[in-house]
């Protein structure tokens, strides 16, 4: 065994949507944070982004609350958290402007999302913006 292997795992930003609909509904989005969660694949998240989560799921989805706590330690001790440098001011939410920082100081590969919004630039600074089902395809090669 050739322990001076470093293997890069793909990186990849998770919007917020995307985490409540795997707490929420499972499905595609659960399954990518289960790959998350069992190192399959690195997940990025910055302060602001958990910010959102827990902000969001408060307001939008209380009966998940009860559930939030464990899920942001599970995200805290399995993603990896970056502090962006970069201000991004390409799109009108500003929300939305943040997951771009986030990937970018994280050297994402990978931005998963259901957000219209984000999902219409495709690309950003090399970073592919994909649905559950699209980045679910290009991981497990089908």
């Amino acid at each position: 065994m050739n322990t001076g292997t470093v293997v890069s795992l793909p990186k990849v930003i998770l919007d917020t949507n995307i985490i409540i609909s795997a707490l929420g509904f499972g499905g595609k989005p659960r399954e990518i944070l289960n790959l998350i969660l069992d190192n399959q694949i690195q997940g990025i998240t910055s302060s602001v982004l958990l910010a959102e989560l827990e902000d969001v799921v408060n307001k939008k989805f209380p009966l998940l609350s009860s559930d939030l706590e464990k899920t942001k330690k599970q995200i805290r001790k399995k993603f990896k958290m970056v502090n962006p440098k970069q201000t991004v001011k390409i799109l009108q939410d500003i929300d939305d402007n943040r997951v771009l920082e986030a990937a970018i100081a994280g050297e994402c590969q990978y931005i998963v999302t259901g957000d219209s919004d984000l999902l219409t630039l495709k690309t950003f600074h090399q970073i592919k913006i994909l649905t559950p089902n699209d980045f679910l395809r290009i991981i497990q090669g089908n």
